[in-house]
């Protein structure tokens, strides 16, 4: 589990699959209001303020998106109440309001992370002609990440090449645009290709 702070009101969580997993949770039980995601819920707004001091008081507002094979982000934002109960006093308001925007994001890239080059090199090997030698590979904070564009390829490719980076690597924890703007884009298309050309595949 991740959290970044957008806005002073805004924060934005990133929660792999085995995070849910490990709490029991399966991805369609997001959106449910069952004990289980609550507690996971109090669990990430405890997170929050301890790594963040965002404090989750009070009327907050959140929406889910699930990134396709990598896990789920959870935006909450404070405050987003006054439309629903702009008659009231601060004393007469609710003590919790949730209002949950549900919404299935399938448009981000597919995105992993790797610790080590040479295990970069192998996924590369494996993914070679499954990705078509397609691939953006970037450098940050002394680890590698391979993305893919997720409309270069069917919903069963995607779910094919995620199957694979995720034996070598796993889930990136930062976005796409965290990568561009502070990361180093080490190849910045046919990736694949270029590592498979200058790296040979361990025997």
């Amino acid at each position: 589990m991740k959290i970044e702070r957008l806005s002073q009101d805004k924060i934005r969580i990133f929660l792999t699959f085995d995070d849910l997993s490990d709490r029991g949770i399966q991805k369609e039980e997001m959106w449910q209001e069952i004990p289980k995601v609550y507690d996971l819920f109090t669990e990430m707004m405890d997170q929050a303020y301890s790594e963040l001091g965002f404090d989750a008081t009070g009327p907050l507002a959140v929406e889910v998106f699930a990134l396709p094979s990598q896990g789920m982000v959870v935006i909450v934002t404070r405050g987003k109440y006054e439309h629903h109960f702009g008659g009231l006093t601060e004393d007469e308001m609710p003590d919790e309001i949730y209002e949950m925007e549900v919404t299935l994001e399938q448009n981000g890239p597919i995105l992993y992370t790797f610790d080590d080059f040479e295990v970069v090199v192998e996924a590369a090997h494996m993914l070679k002609s499954l990705a078509d030698g397609a691939g953006t590979l970037y450098s940050y904070l002394n680890k590698w990440y391979l993305l893919f564009d997720h409309e270069q390829f069917t919903a069963e490719k995607q779910n094919a090449i995620a199957a694979v980076m995720a034996e070598f690597g796993h889930s990136a924890m930062v976005s796409e645009a965290v990568l561009e703007e502070y990361g180093t884009k080490v190849m910045a298309a046919e990736a694949v290709n270029q590592i498979c050309h200058h790296f040979p595949a361990h025997s």
